[in-house]
């Protein structure tokens, strides 16, 4: 295994002993809105504190790209390395005990994500990927599902905050779901790409999303044989912030009926 990976994967579950012990009595979390529906808690404060220090601690010149602090100081278009983390994936699930949420890190080199973890504190799973060396969960390989026709699939989705959000996402809901077995929306971008890369979902779609909720799912799903891009079927989601994620035959099917909503 890659040694920054297991720097990595040290840092998630630091994370996920924060994480655990907060879940034990939700109701003392001290939450703020950041804008209507986007919360955060000073449990995804001190879970990324713990994941910076461990990743600062190995590598000290590494960029930094976290949700709650932002960018640090050396980060830019230049930087060689950057690890782009968000602490809890699904706050408003955690916030509600509701128990869909995860912790998110990936390393970007040189503007390629190399690296990915993502680590399910509830079910005790962790998703590993290394850039060219496969995708993998609790350390057994994963696969995309081979399913070729969207009408035998069940997909995933999710939308942003705000009405104008939310009409979009319910017209773009009526397509798919009058093409396939089924849609999911269970609150974590990062852990529906996970499913997708564990063949647990056939695909995912949403739009409104940042770096960190994509970038370590993304490389897990392309190293697990699926395909990520933007509605428009080009590659710059994690600049865009619109993805579909999918086997790349039920890919090419999602982008056909999605691509009006790029």
């Amino acid at each position: 295994m890659h040694p920054m990976l297991n720097t990595a994967i040290k840092a998630a579950r630091r994370a996920a002993t924060v994480i655990n012990r907060a879940a034990f009595d939700v109701d003392r979390i001290a939450i703020t809105e950041k804008q209507h529906n986007d919360f955060v808690t000073d449990v995804d404060q001190a879970a990324e504190q713990a994941i910076v220090e461990t990743l600062l601690k190995a590598y000290p010149d590494h960029a930094i790209l976290a949700e709650e602090s932002g960018a640090s100081a050396n980060m830019n278009d230049e930087s060689e390395f950057a690890w782009i983390i968000d602490p809890i994936d699904g706050t408003t699930n955690f916030m509600h005990g509701y128990p869909n949420y995860c912790v998110s890190i990936a390393l970007q080199q040189r503007g390629i994500i190399t690296q990915a973890v993502i680590y399910d504190p509830v079910r005790n799973d962790l998703y590993t990927a290394s850039k060219g060396a496969g995708a993998f969960l609790n350390e057994k390989r994963i696969r995309v599902t081979k399913h070729d026709r969207l009408t035998n699939t069940l997909l995933a989705a999710g939308h942003g905050a705000g009405p104008r959000a939310l009409d979009e996402y319910l017209r773009m809901y009526q397509v798919m779901a009058e093409r396939c077995q089924g849609i999911r929306s269970a609150g974590s971008a990062a852990l529906e790409l996970a499913n997708v890369a564990a063949g647990r979902s056939d695909g995912f779609f949403e739009k409104g999303l940042k770096p960190w909720d994509m970038a370590a799912g993304s490389l897990l799903v392309t190293e697990a044989g699926g395909i990520c891009g933007e509605f428009s079927g080009e590659s710059k989601y994690l600049n865009k912030g619109d993805i579909i994620a999918a086997s790349p035959k039920v890919f090419g099917q999602m982008i056909t009926l999605l691509s009006p909503f790029a």
